[in-house]
């Protein structure tokens, strides 16, 4: 926890609870990481706005000179709306966009991510005009099977063996494809990434035209002590030297794209709620902490058993065991499943609580404010706050 209880109790008083807090410091320092990386021949960061969407932090990296990447067209529309230049914006979408012509006169990079939606493209595009493709590889990695965005299991982009149709349209239709878009998922071990881009590069030697590897997100951050985080210089040591052979092998020297949502603006975010009940199931039973947030602030628990350390921050010295859960009428609305277990519980050893405590939930600045149940219930969306 990079807040401090006093600095807790003094934005609680001044701004109430729900509350997300959001660190500039932090999520400055994440950018720069990024875009010091070194990679042979050049590389773009890319912000996943599904992320977050608030427009501080965009407006915060596209100063920091992070291009986007967004997952709708309304996405991609929001971001020209909000000042950011088309051509800083790539816009993958599983829902064929709702005005590409519109997106394309604007200057956004356009990724396919299946025949129809390439198909669109060649209907509204100059010919000789650009765009990206997303394929999907035979294999995919994630922290569990609803993180994996790849595979036989996936709907993500083009199976990988419908690669010679799309490449046969293109070339009908005098569209190049210069852009390679993979994704394998979210959450997988560091060492997955020389085989993902391994299969990245294998699919790279079918399609002559692409001078530009979009390698994708997905890396993975520590949300418990007991988590590995990904080295991104490591990993990116590891792509520099795929590349460099790459290069030696076919004398093509490809540009990196690295897509990142989570990694950037997770640990810039604690989501600080109220102890509104305490309740307990009896002897054998549980201690239970009712908070005044839930799934209609942080769904990630509920939706895939996602981990977040969370704190009472008080001063007692004495500590017990409790179950955590939300405020809405759902039994999936835990802030505590069972480590790899989604549909299991699990009690957290914490301060003992009284009612009113502030409680703490770390990590929580991706995709909780911009994914969850709003409005379930009709409870009001946690407020949102940046500080230094």
């Amino acid at each position: 926890m990079w807040l401090s209880e006093k600095q807790a109790s003094e934005l609680v008083a001044r701004h109430g609870t729900p509350l997300f807090v959001y660190s500039r410091k932090m999520l400055q320092a994440k950018a720069e990481e990024l875009l010091a990386l070194e990679l042979p021949f050049g590389h773009t960061v890319r912000y996943a706005v599904k992320a977050n969407s608030h427009p501080e932090i965009i407006k915060l990296f596209d100063a920091a000179g992070l291009h986007f990447d967004a997952s709708s067209s309304y996405e991609a529309d929001e971001l020209l709306r909000q000042g950011i230049a088309g051509d800083k914006i790539s816009l993958s979408s599983q829902q064929s966009a709702h005005n590409l012509p519109d997106l394309l006169s604007a200057g956004v990079q356009y990724v396919a991510t299946s025949m129809h939606q390439l198909e669109l493209f060649t209907v509204v595009a100059e010919p000789g005009s650009r765009l990206a493709l997303r394929v999907n590889p035979p294999v995919g990695y994630g922290h569990n099977n609803r993180l994996t965005t790849a595979g036989k299991n996936s709907s993500f982009g083009l199976w990988h063996e419908h690669l010679t149709a799309a490449l046969q349209l293109a070339k009908a239709k005098n569209i190049i494809i210069d852009r390679l878009h993979i994704h394998v998922g979210t959450g997988a071990d560091p060492s997955a990434w020389a085989k993902v881009i391994d299969a990245a590069l294998s699919i790279v030697r079918d399609m002559p035209d692409v001078t530009t590897l979009d390698i994708g997100g997905g890396y993975k951050i520590a949300y418990e002590s007991s988590e590995r985080e990904t080295d991104m210089q490591q990993v990116a040591e590891v792509f520099a030297e795929q590349l460099q052979k790459f290069a030696d092998e076919t004398g093509r020297q490809l540009k990196l794209e690295i897509e990142s949502g989570r990694w950037l603006v997770a640990h810039a975010g604690i989501l600080l709620a109220q102890v509104n009940d305490i309740v307990d199931t009896g002897k054998n039973g549980h201690k239970f902490l009712r908070l005044n947030t839930g799934m209609n602030d942080i769904i990630r628990p509920a939706m895939y058993g996602a981990q977040h350390e969370i704190e009472i921050l008080n001063d007692t010295t004495n500590q017990t065991d409790y179950i955590v859960v939300g405020h809405n009428c759902e039994t999936s609305d835990i802030l505590t499943p069972a480590a790899g277990d989604p549909e299991s519980i699990a009690p957290r050893h914490m301060n003992k609580a009284r009612i009113g405590d502030v409680a703490a939930v770390a990590d929580t600045g991706a995709y909780c404010a911009s994914f969850s149940a709003k409005d379930y219930n009709a409870f009001p969306s946690a407020r949102e706050i940046f500080i230094a």
